[in-house]
C-alpha cells in the first residue's frame, strides 16, 4: 500500500497547534513538503524547527489571516506560480459557543467567511495546479456536527454543515480531474478547543469542569478522548495515493461516539 507524499506540496490550515500542527507533521513525515498556515508566527516558527529536523525536504511557515480574502487569495496566487500544490487541508478555528438563536447576523457571516469562503478562494487558485499534476486532495477537517448537531455550539453546527455541504458537491466537480474531496469529522479530541467548549459548558451549568469532561467521556465507546495525531494518521492516509478511489466521504474519527450511520 503506497502512502508516501514524496514530491508532493501540502498546504495546512491551522498548522500552528492543536490537530492542524499533527496533521503538518505526519505529512512532512510521509515525505510531503509543508506549507504551514496560520495566524500565530511564533508558533509557525516552532512548528518549522520541529519540521526541519532530520527532514530532506523544505517546508515553509506563512503567517496569514484566512478571514482576510485580498491577502489569502493573493498569496495563494504566489504560491501556485512557485510550483504546485498537491495536497490542501482546510482547518480553522472553530466558531465561539452559543445557541444559534442568540447569535447576531455577523457571528454567522464572519464564521462563513473564515471557513467556507476561504475554503474556496484556496482550491479556485490550486486546483488548475493538481489538475496539471494529475493529482489532487482537498480535505476538510469540520466536525461530527455535520451528522449530529452539537448543543450550545449553534454557529459551528451551521457553518460546518456549509462546509459539507460544499465538500460533497466539488467531489463531484473535481473527481474527473483526479482530485479527490473528502471530510474528516474529528469527535472529542485533546486540544485547546475542547478545553474550552469544556469550561463554557461548565460555567453556563455551575457544574465542576471534571464533571463536565466526566459526562463528555462517558459517551465515547472507546472510552478516552483522541489524541491529535489519531486525526492526523487518518488525514494522512486520505492524503496518499492509496487513497485515490476514496471521495465524497464524511469520516468520523470519534472512537464510536456518533450515534448516526
Amino acid at each position: 500500500m503506497n502512502t508516501r507524499l514524496d514530491s508532493r506540496r501540502a498546504l495546512v490550515c491551522g498548522a500552528s497547534r492543536g490537530i492542524g500542527r499533527a496533521v503538518a507533521l505526519a505529512l512532512a513525515e510521509s515525505g510531503a513538503e509543508v506549507l504551514a498556515v496560520a495566524r500565530d508566527a511564533a508558533a509557525l516558527a516552532s512548528l518549522l524547527d520541529e519540521l526541519a529536523r532530520g527532514a530532506s525536504q523544505t517546508h515553509q511557515a506563512i503567517p496569514l489571516d484566512l478571514s482576510d480574502g485580498g491577502a489569502l487569495s493573493q498569496r495563494m496566487q504566489a504560491i501556485a506560480e512557485d510550483s504546485p500544490v498537491h495536497i490542501v487541508i482546510n482547518n480553522t478555528g472553530g466558531p465561539p459557543a452559543g445557541l444559534a438563536i442568540d447569535a447576531g447576523p455577523e457571528q454567522f457571516e464572519a464564521a462563513f467567511a473564515q471557513h467556507v469562503l476561504a475554503a474556496q478562494r484556496i482550491i479556485q487558485v490550486l486546483r488548475p495546479g493538481m489538475q496539471d499534476a494529475g493529482y489532487g486532495r482537498v480535505i476538510n477537517i469540520i466536525s461530527t456536527s455535520v451528522k449530529e448537531p452539537i448543543p450550545g455550539l449553534g454557529v459551528s453546527n451551521t457553518v460546518r454543515g456549509a462546509m459539507a455541504s460544499w465538500s460533497k458537491t466539488l467531489a463531484r466537480e473535481l473527481g474527473p480531474l483526479a482530485i479527490t474531496v473528502n471530510n474528516v469529522l474529528p469527535g472529542f479530541t485533546a486540544t485547546e478547543r475542547l478545553d474550552y467548549i469544556f469550561q463554557g459548558r461548565a460555567e453556563k451549568s455551575g457544574q465542576p469542569i471534571e464533571l463536565i469532561r466526566k459526562q463528555a467521556l462517558s459517551l465515547v465507546p472507546a472510552g478516552r478522548f483522541a489524541e491529535p495525531g489519531e486525526i492526523a494518521s487518518v488525514v494522512a492516509f486520505l492524503a496518499s495515493p492509496a487513497a485515490s478511489y476514496v471521495n465524497g466521504i464524511n469520516l468520523p474519527v470519534d472512537g464510536g461516539r456518533t450515534g448516526s450511520l
